[in-house]
Formats: C-alpha cells, sequence, structure tokens
C-alpha cells in the first residue's frame, strides 16, 4: 500500500484526506516517480472547491489532488527511452500529484529530469506555475521600455511572473495585499492593492501609462488594464475562463513553448530568478497548507513533502 490525498466530494480543506491506496506500478509505455516534493497552486484548491472549474479539466469524484511534483523515478515500463531508475524528475501530474507514487506516461505526461543545483522542493514548484508565467508574458511580449501591470503578483505565478518580465526590461507594477508590499519590491516590482479603484491607483503610480497586462487571478487586473487604454492584444488572462473581458487572450501553461521551464531553471541555476517558498508542510498537514494557500496572502509557494 502507498498514501495519496484523496476527496470524494467538492468542498474546502476539509475534504482533503490522506488515505492508503494500492501502491500504482509502471506499466508499458509508463514511468513511476516516487515523489518527495508536491508544490501547490490556486488552482488545485480552485479545482477541488468547484465542479465547474473541474470540469474544464476533465475531473471528477473521487480524485486525487495537486498538480506538481518531484521526486525520483524508481520504475520505468517497457519501451520507455529517456528516463532511468534514481532519475531525479519533476513535471505535473494534473489532479494526482500529491501521493507516495504517481505513474506516468511520458512525453504526454509533462516530466523533465531535475537540473544538478536545484533542489526537490523548488523543482517541485516549477511545472504548472512556471510555464503558466512564461506563457502569460509570451502572450503579451514585455520588453525594455514597458510598463507591465501583473495581477495577483505576490501569488504562486505571480512570483515567476514578476521576476521574469523583470528580466525582459520591463518596468512591474504588481497587485497584492498590503502585507506583501515589502515581498514584491524585493522581486523588482512596485506594488499597489488591489481592489475597487485600482485603475486610479495604477494611474498615480505609472503618469506615463501601463503598455501591457497580465491578470494571473480572475479579471480585476484586466479590466483595470483596459480602463487604462491597453490594447487588449497586449493583455493577457490565466484565470478568467475561456471568454475573459474586452478581447484580452486567455492562455495558461498548456499554451508555454517547449523550452518554458528551460528558460525557468537556466534562470534559476543562473542567480537570476529566486523561487520564494512560503512554507514547506509534511503532507499529513495537507488541510493546512491548502488553507494557507487558498487565503490569498501567502507570499510565494507552499510545498508539500512525501
Amino acid at each position: 500500500m502507498s498514501r495519496a490525498v484523496i476527496y470524494e466530494t467538492f468542498g474546502g480543506p476539509d475534504v482533503l484526506e490522506l488515505r492508503e491506496v494500492p501502491e500504482p506500478h509502471a506499466g508499458p509505455g509508463e514511468v513511476r516517480v516516487r515523489v518527495t516534493a508536491a508544490g501547490l497552486n490556486p488552482m488545485d484548491w480552485g479545482i477541488a472547491a468547484r465542479p465547474e472549474a473541474a470540469a474544464r479539466f476533465g475531473i471528477t469524484v473521487p480524485s486525487g489532488f495537486g498538480s506538481d511534483l518531484a521526486g525520483v523515478v524508481d520504475e520505468v515500463g517497457d519501451g520507455v527511452t529517456g528516463f532511468s531508475v534514481d532519475d531525479r524528475v519533476y513535471g505535473a501530474a494534473l489532479g494526482r500529484a500529491v501521493a507516495d507514487f504517481v505513474v506516468v506516461r511520458p512525453p504526454a505526461d509533462a516530466l523533465r529530469p531535475t537540473p544538478e543545483g536545484i533542489s526537490d522542493e523548488v523543482a517541485s514548484t516549477l511545472g504548472v506555475a512556471g510555464a503558466t508565467a512564461v506563457a502569460a508574458l509570451a502572450a503579451i511580449g514585455p520588453q525594455p521600455g514597458d510598463t507591465v501591470l501583473i495581477g495577483g503578483a505576490a501569488g504562486g505565478v505571480g512570483v515567476f511572473a514578476v521576476q521574469l518580465a523583470v528580466l525582459a526590461g520591463a518596468t512591474v507594477i504588481g497587485t497584492a495585499a498590503p502585507g506583501t508590499f515589502e515581498f514584491l519590491r524585493q522581486l523588482g516590482a512596485e506594488p499597489v492593492a488591489y481592489g475597487p479603484g485600482l485603475a486610479d491607483r495604477v494611474r498615480a503610480l505609472a503618469p506615463g501609462g501601463v503598455s501591457a497586462a497580465t491578470d494571473l487571478f480572475g479579471t480585476e487586473t484586466a479590466e483595470a488594464a483596459l480602463a487604462l487604454g491597453v490594447p487588449p492584444e497586449r493583455i493577457s488572462t490565466i484565470a478568467a475562463g475561456p471568454n475573459p473581458p474586452g478581447g484580452v487572450r486567455a492562455t495558461g501553461g498548456f499554451d508555454a513553448a517547449p523550452d518554458a521551464l528551460q528558460q525557468v531553471t537556466d534562470a534559476i541555476l543562473a542567480g537570476r530568478l529566486t523561487v520564494p517558498i512560503a512554507q514547506v508542510f509534511p503532507v499529513e498537514q495537507i488541510r493546512d497548507a491548502v488553507a494557507l494557500q487558498a487565503g490569498r496572502h501567502v507570499h510565494g509557494k507552499v510545498v508539500v513533502t512525501l
């Protein structure tokens, strides 16, 4: 037997249970990963809490939980090339990452070698969040001279998006709760409080105007950017559904270029991008970890270890 986090009904953190389950094994064309760390994303608890969100990803209950993971390959099925037992790996397994063992089918499932110099805890945060940040920025093309407004800048995707936009030469304004302002300044962004009146506050911070924006939480930032005169084609959203406001561009990790995570890991290894981990929880405390993640005031990534 092995352990996995399971939920049988949709709801808040209290629906999550750490259970003993039959140990899975790699079949032909499959790889089994002994998971050591799983990075949480807002989409994880969104899927577990809302049936309509789960339906968009083809997830039904009962279901496993989590998407991003890192660990070690411990079984390789017939016909698999490119992976060997004892390889350190990271990637994404939608709706089943928080478990002792996860079976994936490369290349259809995202699984990559973990570079030397990057810990499993850091690697476990990259699969969804890193790719999503790269895709969100690729949709708007930040460059030197741009002022980019990033909504949800202190969150799990935002910490990557802010730093990548700064590395692209842009000036970054990031929406967040006031308690995260100093944290955002350390990442290179000028913080601004989210909520009613956002467009006016951004206008005061950027009298020269905003030239691009990405909304990593809902539609408030996208709507503010439209009100500030940013062209819709230079505004992206990742959590507004298939029909975002005003013709702005909906995107996500599924749109990321093949080298998206290579860009992120290269920047980490070069010391140009840091992955702030807010807190690490043992899997037995999965409900506490998800409650912290869902509270919207976490500074960076939340990681669960197994």
